[in-house]
C-alpha cells in the first residue's frame, strides 16, 4: 500500500481527502448516502482519473465513482475504500456550432449543463433536478422534459471518453470501440469512468411548463384519461403524475399531472393541454411559458439518518389500465408511498431494441413508488410496500436503475433481460475482467 500510495501522491494532480482532514465528513458522503472511504480523490484532469484508477486497483480496494452522488444505493460512496470525485471536471463546451455537439465533463451536473446551452438556445433532454449528475443519469437512462420528442439522455451521446480498470483512455463512438459504446448507453457504470461526454444537443424555444391538479376522489378517472391521452398526444408533450405526496396530505393530495410542451406557441400548446385540464375539476394550474433551463428544480439533500426507499417498473399497453387502478387505491390508502408515473414512448420506442443497452423500449409508463423516513420508519412500512408491489408484479415488467434503492441479483436480472445482460458481461470481461467497477447494478465479467 506504502508503495501504491507514494505513486498516486507523485501522479495525483488534485486534492486527496483522508479521515481527519478539514473536508472529510463532507467529503465521504453522498446526497443519499454516508460513508467512511479511506480516500476520497478529486482529480482536475484525466490524467488524474488514470491515477486515481491505478491506485485503487493496485491497491486491491472499493472503487466507488461519484458524479452528482445522488444514486438511491449510496454507489457515490463506500467504507474503507476509494471514491473519485469527478465534481472538478465539469466543463461544457460546445465544440461543433453547426451539429449542436457539446462535450461535457463527467463530473457536470445537469443544471450546470442547461445553464451553460441557455443562452445559446439548445438544451438536451436529461432528468429533471439541476444537481443530479450527467454521468449518473446518462449512462443508465435519462428521462426527462422531452424524452418523447427526442428520447432518452444517452439517446443523443455520439462518443464519450472512457478511463477503463487498467487505467488506459479510450473513446467509444460508432465507429471506435463501438462494443463499449453501446454498453455505456444503459450499463451504467460497469466499464469504466466516463470523463467526458459528446451529446448532440437540439435547438430549443422556451416551453410551457407547470402542474394541473385535480382533488384526490378524482385520481382513478384522471390516471387513465391521462394515460390515454398521451397515447395520441404530439410527442412535445412529456408528462408525469404524482400522487400520494405526504406534503400536500397524503391519500388526501390531490393528484398532480405535471406537463412539459416543448414549444412556445400557445395555440399549439392548448390543443396538448386542454384534454389533460377536462379530464376532472381543475383546482390548480400553474402553466406557464419558462424557460427550458427553469423546468429543471433544486435537488435537496436529507437530513442525516432519513432513508429513502425507491422502487421502480415498467408498464406495457395492454397492462397500463390494470396498474393505474392499483396505483390509484394504493394513493388513496393510510401510509401510502409517494406515486409517480412517468410517460415514455415516442422517440424512446423508436429506437431499436439492441441499438443499446437500455432494454425497455416500449414501456407506455415508468412508475416509481417512493418511501422515506428515519429507518424504523421505513423498515416498518416495508411489508405492506411489499405488499403494493406484490399486487402489481402480474402486470410489471423490468426496473429503472435510476429509481431503485437497492443492488440485489434480482434488480439487476430486472434491469437487463438475459440478452442484454450476456452481451454486456462480454463487454465487462474485455474492459474491466477483475470487477473494479463494482459499486453499481452490477454486471460480471462470467
Amino acid at each position: 500500500m506504502s508503495s501504491a500510495l507514494e505513486t498516486l501522491r507523485r501522479d495525483f494532480g488534485g486534492d486527496i481527502i483522508e479521515p481527519g482532514g478539514t473536508e472529510y465528513e463532507s467529503a465521504s458522503r453522498s446526497v443519499l448516502a454516508t460513508g467512511s472511504p479511506a480516500y476520497v480523490l478529486r482529480p482536475t484532469s484525466v490524467g488524474d482519473v488514470q491515477a486515481g484508477v491505478r491506485f485503487a486497483a493496485g491497491a486491491g480496494l472499493v472503487l466507488s465513482v461519484r458524479g452528482g452522488g445522488h444514486s438511491f444505493p449510496g454507489f457515490g460512496t463506500n467504507d474503507d475504500g476509494v471514491v473519485i470525485d469527478l465534481g472538478n471536471l465539469a466543463n461544457v463546451e460546445i465544440v461543433d456550432n453547426e451539429r449542436h455537439l457539446v462535450r461535457i465533463g463527467g463530473g457536470a451536473t445537469w443544471g450546470q449543463v442547461a445553464a451553460a446551452l441557455a443562452p445559446h438556445s439548445l438544451a438536451i433532454s436529461s432528468g429533471d433536478t439541476k444537481s443530479v449528475g450527467v454521468g449518473g443519469l446518462t449512462l443508465t437512462g435519462g428521462i426527462g422534459w422531452k424524452v418523447r420528442k427526442y428520447g432518452l439522455a444517452l439517446d443523443n451521446v455520439v462518443a464519450a471518453e472512457v478511463v477503463t480498470a487498467s487505467g488506459e483512455v479510450v473513446r467509444a463512438s460508432a465507429e471506435e470501440n463501438p462494443e463499449l459504446f453501446w454498453a455505456i448507453r444503459g450499463g451504467g457504470g460497469n466499464f469504466g469512468i466516463v470523463t467526458a461526454f459528446e451529446f448532440v444537443a437540439h435547438l430549443t424555444t422556451d416551453v410551457f411548463y407547470g402542474k394541473i391538479a385535480f382533488p384526490a376522489a378524482e385520481t382513478a378517472t384522471v390516471l387513465q384519461g391521462w394515460a390515454d391521452h398521451l397515447r395520441t398526444a404530439p410527442e412535445v408533450l412529456t408528462s408525469i403524475a404524482v400522487l400520494a405526496n405526504p406534503m400536500a396530505g397524503g391519500p388526501e393530495a390531490p393528484v398532480e399531472i405535471y406537463v412539459a410542451f416543448d414549444g412556445d406557441d400557445p395555440e399549439l400548446a392548448a390543443r396538448a393541454l386542454d384534454p389533460i385540464r377536462r379530464l376532472g375539476t381543475v383546482i390548480d394550474d400553474d402553466v406557464a411559458l419558462k424557460p427550458y433551463a427553469d423546468t429543471l428544480v433544486d435537488g435537496m439533500t436529507p437530513p442525516p439518518g432519513i432513508q429513502f426507499v425507491a422502487r421502480s417498473a415498467f408498464v406495457d399497453k395492454e397492462s397500463v389500465s390494470e396498474v393505474l387502478q392499483i396505483l390509484a387505491e394504493v394513493g388513496a390508502s393510510e401510509r401510502s408511498p409517494i406515486i409517480a408515473v412517468r410517460s415514455v414512448g415516442g422517440a424512446v420506442s423508436r429506437v431499436p431494441d439492441d441499438a443499446t443497452a437500455y432494454a425497455h423500449r416500449h414501456a407506455e409508463l415508468m412508475f416509481v413508488t417512493t418511501t422515506a423516513g428515519p429507518k424504523p420508519v421505513v423498515e416498518a412500512a416495508r411489508p405492506a410496500l411489499d405488499a403494493i408491489w406484490g399486487r402489481l408484479a402480474p402486470h410489471v415488467n423490468g426496473a429503472y436503475a435510476n429509481f431503485l434503492a437497492s443492488a440485489t441479483e434480482e434488480d439487476v436480472a430486472a434491469i437487463y433481460p438475459t440478452e442484454t445482460y450476456e452481451r454486456l458481461a462480454a463487454v465487462k470481461r474485455q474492459y474491466d475482467p477483475g470487477n473494479l467497477f463494482a459499486r453499481n447494478h452490477n454486471v460480471r465479467p462470467q
